[in-house]
């Protein structure tokens, strides 16, 4: 977003790249009745949404990919920006820690999301799995989390576009009473921002993230979801 941060990314490529564990992270056991355990169909979340999230966790998590396996945070994009859409969910201990708002790219559609891409400079959101890396401070945004697409195609060029998760005040229920929408980012998932503390110190240093739209082209073609 600016020189300060490509500067500070470039400090934290290499714990970005040892951010994995030497050995690898086994998945959280049965996850079968968390679903219903969390009621998480009464909150916006469909469970094919939920097991396509557990289907690409489990593949991360026995290819060793995750410093952290209890956590899974899932950002369903089909819902309207209206709702709750964000979930961060503790598999481990059975909870869900985090409900909130997240805003999708100005390019990506107004309430709706519709539009994705991994190119830079497109302002759209990039659908897939993430792995959250480390936080940073930019002048811009302030407190942020490093997330790195591991989805060749789809978003694996979220570090060079610098695609961050960051708190604003366009992802607020103020902004929806005003406007009947979130606001939109230039690509970065966006949250409130008296939540983005606890949330980055909650998922933060190898946990998994799931964008989720109902787009065929990438269920079909998502290598950690056939």
């Amino acid at each position: 977003m600016n020189k300060y941060f490509l500067y500070l990314l470039f400090l934290l490529i290499p714990v970005i790249n040892k951010a994995g564990p030497d050995k690898p992270v086994s998945a959280v056991g049965w996850t079968g009745d968390i679903y219903s355990t969390l009621n998480l169909a009464e909150k916006g979340l469909s469970n094919d949404v939920f097991q396509l999230a557990i289907k690409g966790y489990r593949k991360l998590a026995a290819n060793g990919k995750l410093q952290n396996s209890d956590i899974l945070t899932i950002a369903d994009f089909s819902q309207s920006s209206k709702n709750k859409r964000l979930y961060v969910i503790d598999l481990k201990n059975k909870a869900l820690l985090f409900n909130t708002y997240v805003a999708h790219g100005r390019n990506t559609g107004e309430e709706f999301a519709k539009y994705f891409s991994n190119k830079a400079g497109s302002c759209k959101s990039s659908l897939g799995f993430y792995i959250t890396r480390n936080h940073a401070t930019g002048a811009s945004v302030g407190l942020s989390l490093i997330i790195d697409g591991v989805e060749k195609g789809f978003n694996d060029n979220a570090l060079k576009r610098q695609i961050i998760m960051h708190g604003a005040t366009y992802a607020t229920e103020n902004f929806i009473r005003r406007t009947g929408r979130l606001g939109r980012s230039f690509g970065c998932p966006s949250l409130p921002p008296d939540l983005i503390k606890p949330v980055i110190e909650t998922i933060e240093k190898g946990t998994c993230l799931f964008i989720y739209h109902q787009d065929e082209y990438y269920i079909r073609h998502s290598s950690l979801l056939n």
